[in-house]
């Protein structure tokens, strides 16, 4: 009676541990199909519940922190970001850094992610930054060009600084090459939504010499994939294009990147019980991040 005692007592616990174990991988499956379900709403011409349809016209291609911007595609009037404003007369965003002149500008939301940024650095004892460049518009880049010429400068309309999106960092002490704020950029930045635009083995791809100056926002998590995969922007924008669709798990948020061709008439399904974003590539498509 005791050896049948104790083996219906092992058939219980047994039955416990397969009845949680499989509770387990239940939720597991309820993810994968949420998954799967999301991806075939996307593609479905018809509004499901919990989804809203997006109307995407040719002119979103040329909106959003992910737009493309070289010799092949330049920035469009309504690429320009509209929040732009002079840093100067904004000391609560110029903490910790300085500025070359009193006539820089930025995008206020790039200007409210670099201070994040500089905060975080001078954490780690890191804090001689100055921003000598920003926004230009584009009366500004063909002066420069003008001035400087082709090989330090690019014709109006051809360069990131008619943005909004771009600045150019330096130190008060040194060269960025050999500063401990060029170094700290190169190896920080994509954390905060910034990415290095030009990186040293990168040229032949960008086609711009390398500046170890020149940082770029495009946000999380795109930064922190481009940063992984060691890509430039371009291949990164064609990496997305290929895919189609990507997941990423990053500091602990899931999302969900998907590419979509943009023709006279394109309808695409964003949940409506999410966070999610847009943004054109300034070529042909738009990318939806999803935070699932």
């Amino acid at each position: 009676m005791k050896k049948w005692g104790f083996l219906l007592f092992l058939f219980i616990c047994l039955s416990f541990v397969f009845v949680n174990k499989g509770s387990f991988f239940q939720d597991n499956e309820e993810i994968q199909n949420y998954e799967k379900n999301y991806n075939a709403h996307l593609d479905n011409n018809e509004s499901a519940e919990g989804f809203q349809k997006l109307e995407i016209t040719k002119e979103q291609v040329y909106h959003g922190n992910l737009l493309l911007v070289n010799k092949e595609y330049p920035v469009h009037e309504e690429s320009i970001k509209s929040d732009i404003i002079n840093l100067f007369r904004h000391n609560e965003l110029t903490q910790g850094y300085g500025l070359l002149d009193s006539e820089i500008k930025l995008s206020e939301e790039v200007a409210r992610e670099f201070s994040e940024m500089i905060i975080a650095a001078e954490k780690e004892g890191v804090r001689n930054f100055t921003i000598t460049s920003g926004f230009r518009d584009f009366n500004e880049q063909s002066v420069l060009y003008q001035e400087m010429g082709s090989d330090y400068a690019l014709p109006a309309g051809y360069s990131e600084h008619n943005l909004g999106l771009a600045l150019d960092v330096g130190s008060t002490k040194m060269k960025m090459e050999i500063a401990p704020e060029g170094k700290w950029i190169e190896e920080n930045a994509w954390k905060y939504g910034f990415i290095l635009r030009y990186p040293k083995d990168k040229t032949a791809i960008t086609g711009i010499q390398y500046e170890p100056w020149h940082i770029r926002y495009v946000g999380l998590p795109h930064s922190v994939i481009i940063e992984e995969k060691n890509f430039a922007l371009e291949e990164y924008l064609e990496f997305l294009k290929e895919q189609k669709s990507i997941t990423a798990t990053i500091q602990g948020e899931k999302f969900e990147i998907s590419y979509y061709p943009v023709t006279e008439e394109t309808t695409i399904q964003v949940p409506s019980n999410l966070r999610w974003e847009i943004s054109g590539n300034n070529v042909e498509g738009v990318i939806v991040t999803v935070v699932l």
